[in-house]
């Protein structure tokens, strides 16, 4: 998705403000509402917020819950998340999202 692309209309909130929002630790809607404003508006966009939410590596196709679990089955690096689960092993622009996932472990 365009980094620049517009989630929230009501609240400017941009895909980058949200991806920040989940490297800064948010993980679900109530605080990316808290860290950003999206969907304090009208609220049409929180279905997207929640697909985003749910996503840490497009170009592997590899969810939130899949980095997660493989954190939570010993994986303590991102080289290490990487191999179990393809998160950060193209691109790169996940690393940071897979690292806050790997020192919070959620």
């Amino acid at each position: 998705m365009a980094g620049n692309k517009i989630i929230c209309h009501c609240k400017n909130v941009s895909y980058i403000d949200i991806r920040k929002a989940m490297i800064d630790g948010a993980r679900t809607l109530e605080e990316i509402k808290e860290k950003t404003g999206a969907a304090t508006g009208c609220g049409r966009c929180a279905g997207a917020i929640e697909e985003i939410l749910a996503s840490v590596c497009g170009c592997n196709n590899v969810s939130l819950e899949d980095v997660v679990n493989a954190v939570n089955n010993g994986c303590d690096t991102v080289e290490k998340v990487a191999e179990a689960t393809k998160a950060g092993s193209a691109c790169g622009r996940c690393k940071a999202l897979v690292q806050n996932v790997i020192d919070l472990k959620r």
